[in-house]
C-alpha cells in the first residue's frame, strides 16, 4: 500500500473526481499557475531595464531571454504537479502538502515583489533561500503522495538553485 492509500484510508475519503472535475481542476491549477507567473512578469518587468540593467552581475548569469521560457516549463510543471497530487488523493487529504504547494508558490511571487519591486537584492535572497527549502519540503511531500508529482517540481527546484546563486552573486558585487 502506498503512503498516499495509507493516508487516504486514515482520513475515511475516498478521492476520485469524475473526467469534468479532472478537466476543471487541472485547468485551474494551469490558471493559477499562469496568473502568478503573470503578476510575477509585470513587477519584474517594471525594473529589469533599468534598475537590474544597471546592476553588476555574475558572468554564470544567463541572457534576460532565457528566463521567461524556463519559468514558463517550470509554471507549467508545477502546475502539473499540484494536478497529479490532488488527483490521488485531493487537497481536503494532503492539507500539509498542498499548504507547501501554496506556500512556495506564494514566496515564489513574492520574490518578484522584493528583488525586482522593491529593487532589494537582499530581501530577494532571503526569501529565495526560504523558497527553495519549500519548494524541496513541497517536492518531498508530493513524492510520497505520487512520484509523478514529486519528479515534476525537481527542474523547478534545480533552477531556484541557480537563482539563489544568481541573487547571492548579485547581493555580493552591489
Amino acid at each position: 500500500m502506498t503512503s498516499s492509500e495509507q493516508e487516504t484510508m486514515s482520513t475515511g475519503r475516498i478521492h476520485h473526481p469524475n473526467h469534468r472535475t479532472r478537466v476543471f481542476a487541472l485547468i485551474a491549477f494551469m490558471v493559477l499557475c499562469l496568473i502568478i507567473s503573470a503578476f510575477g512578469g509585470a513587477v519584474t518587468a517594471t525594473s529589469v531595464n533599468d534598475w537590474y540593467a544597471a546592476l553588476n552581475k555574475p558572468f554564470f548569469r544567463p541572457p534576460n531571454w532565457v528566463f521567461g521560457p524556463v519559468w514558463t516549463v517550470i509554471y507549467f510543471m508545477i502546475a502539473f504537479s499540484g494536478w497529479r497530487a490532488w488527483l490521488k488523493v485531493g487537497i481536503a487529504n494532503a492539507k500539509g502538502a498542498f499548504g507547501l504547494y501554496a506556500g512556495q508558490l506564494t514566496l515564489n511571487l513574492a520574490w518578484s515583489f522584493l528583488f525586482f519591486g522593491a529593487q532589494s537584492p537582499l530581501l530577494g535572497l532571503i526569501d529565495i533561500v526560504i523558497l527553495l527549502g519549500l519548494i524541496i519540503a513541497n517536492m518531498v511531500a508530493f513524492w510520497k503522495i505520487d512520484r509523478l508529482a514529486g519528479m515534476l517540481l525537481v527542474p523547478y527546484a534545480l533552477w531556484v538553485a541557480f537563482a539563489t546563486l544568481l541573487n547571492a552573486a548579485i547581493w555580493q558585487l552591489n
